[in-house]
């Protein structure tokens, strides 16, 4: 299933997105502490196919998919 998030991020000069927090529906914000990939590739459990990112949240690595314009994680 997917859940769409709001996410924070910075973009730099070449246009490239890098999420810096994903915030809840409920408020709840998670730092993402690094990025390890990103590629082009689809959702086995939600469906769906766009930007995926590899982030790392506390000591958890999880995926963070970008399909213009909405964010999304598998829950």
């Amino acid at each position: 299933m997917k859940t769409y998030v709001a996410v924070e991020l910075t973009t730099d000069e070449a246009g490239a997105m890098h999420p810096n927090r994903i915030i809840w529906e409920d408020g709840r914000k998670f730092e993402i502490t690094s990025v390890s990939d990103v590629r082009r590739a689809a959702s086995l459990k939600a469906g769906g196919c766009g930007l995926r990112y590899t982030c790392r949240i506390g000591s958890r690595d999880t995926y963070l998919y970008y399909e213009d314009p909405k964010w999304f994680v598998e829950a």
